[in-house]
């Protein structure tokens, strides 16, 4: 028997298939879907049932039906790309500055669901190709909700890479200003005034809220502290990324700077502009390269870093987790906060309280109270708490201008969707087509 007829044999052809599928049950780790054989079985072997219903049984030489080729064949790629959405790489771009210089807005990636193992869907009734919306409307329907679980992956979630996560807040959107922080507002402006404005309200399951992509600075079990705007984990300054930014106050003898120096340094012209009353640039992007380059200029007088210290002159403590004014953190001089880890437990009292409540509230499902100076969680009074699930802290490169885990707290474990893999086109859209296309970022791996 040749090697083209071993290949056609059917027999080959079906034990190839299962052994594929009974891998994939293993790893899924739901043995009810070993049922699936049969239908493996019947496909290669039987062929009692007709499963592939649309497709229709030509007779040799008879015209084939255009449209109905075009189902199987849409058909197919939907099962595929869902298949590879949800266990392997989806698609997803970047909507903000908040990580340049290390990852631009507009840049289109592939995101790797393998490096920390991918969830099962808890909202799987979605409409193909769509995360949370389609056609201003939402997606998905909640009428089957399943429990997180996580498949084993590749690896862990390690300090200092970068991960795409649900939007933690994401759980409440504003129906009239969806990318809007539904908490802030009610924070600084009352629920009432918020909804009557923005409203009516989405409450969004865990797996459907918006995606975020970040850098992970902190791990479960570290201390973290930020200071001029870097990060220290138990006491020990962490790397400085090639990507980091803060933004600096740069005085020039009255002239601006050359646009083509401007180019050549990759700022984000959305970001900048020039104040001749300084005279200079009130909020210079800057990493510490590009910094040096500044300095460097004829026509620069003085480069001073914009570092937020208490009592802050950019954001008032309501933006600033965790909201309460007795810790006199900034974006700049943050901690030092231990960030939770599963199976460890902390004293709750009404001083560490609003570090812990949302999690012990809205990520781990209890129900919390406190009245008369006593904490009660299900019913019970409670001085102690104990975590269900590992959290991190997040915060973008471009630390100015990025709205992250100091401004909403912990990412907890089932947050988590995978780690950036590959850009496969990255567009600037302060540029005309074909000068938008940034070239050199095409098929570049993070």
């Amino acid at each position: 028997m040749s090697l083209k007829e071993i290949i056609r044999n059917k027999w080959v052809k079906f034990c190839f298939w299962a052994l594929l599928y009974v891998l994939w049950v293993i790893w899924l780790g739901n043995y009810w879907w070993l049922l699936g054989l049969i239908i493996i079985f019947d496909l290669f072997i039987t062929k009692k049932v007709k499963w592939a219903f649309w497709k229709k049984d030509y007779k040799e030489g008879e015209k084939h039906n255009v449209w109905l080729d075009w189902l199987d064949a849409i058909i197919f790629a939907v099962v595929v790309v869902t298949f590879i959405n949800i266990f392997f790489f989806q698609a997803f771009k970047i909507p903000s500055s908040s990580m340049e210089s290390s990852l631009y807005t507009g840049d289109h990636l592939f995101v790797s669901k393998l490096s920390y193992g991918p969830r099962v869907p808890e909202t799987p009734l979605t409409i193909p190709f769509t995360h949370n919306v389609a056609f201003g409307k939402e997606s998905y329907s909640t009428l089957i909700q399943n429990d997180y679980r996580r498949l084993k992956g590749f690896g862990h979630v390690e300090r200092g890479d970068y991960v795409v996560f649900g939007f933690p807040h994401g759980d409440t959107v504003l129906t009239k200003a969806p990318a809007e922080d539904y908490y802030t507002w009610v924070r600084t402006s009352g629920r009432d005034y918020t909804i009557s404005r923005l409203g009516p309200v989405i409450v969004r399951p865990t797996d459907k809220k918006d995606h975020y992509v970040k850098r992970c600075v902190a791990l479960p079990g570290d201390t973290l502290t930020v200071k001029d705007g870097m990060v220290y984990i138990d006491g020990v300054q962490q790397e400085v990324y090639p990507g980091i930014q803060l933004t600096y106050r740069v005085t020039t003898d009255g002239h601006k700077i050359n646009s083509k120096i401007i180019d050549n340094l990759s700022l984000n012209v959305g970001e900048l502009y020039y104040d001749s009353r300084i005279p200079g640039y009130p909020a210079m992007p800057l990493t510490a390269e590009m910094l040096e380059k500044v300095k460097s200029l004829s026509n620069v007088v003085e480069v001073v870093p914009n570092l937020d210290v208490w009592p802050s002159t950019m954001d008032s403590y309501l933006m600033i987790f965790p909201f309460t004014e007795n810790t006199h953190w900034t974006r700049d001089f943050f901690g030092p906060l231990w960030v939770p880890e599963k199976g460890a437990t902390v004293a709750i009292n009404e001083d560490s309280l609003p570090l812990y409540e949302r999690i012990i509230r809205d990520y781990e499902h209890n129900d919390l109270a406190v009245s008369g100076g006593k904490i009660f969680i299900n019913g019970e009074e409670a001085e102690e708490y104990t975590f269900k699930q590992d959290y991190y802290f997040m915060m973008g490169d471009n630390r100015h201008n990025s709205l992250d885990s100091r401004y909403w707290g912990f990412v907890p474990e089932d947050h988590i969707v995978g780690k950036p893999s590959v850009i496969w086109l990255s567009t600037d859209r302060d540029r005309k087509f074909p000068n938008n296309i940034r070239w050199k970022r095409f098929l570049k791996f993070v």
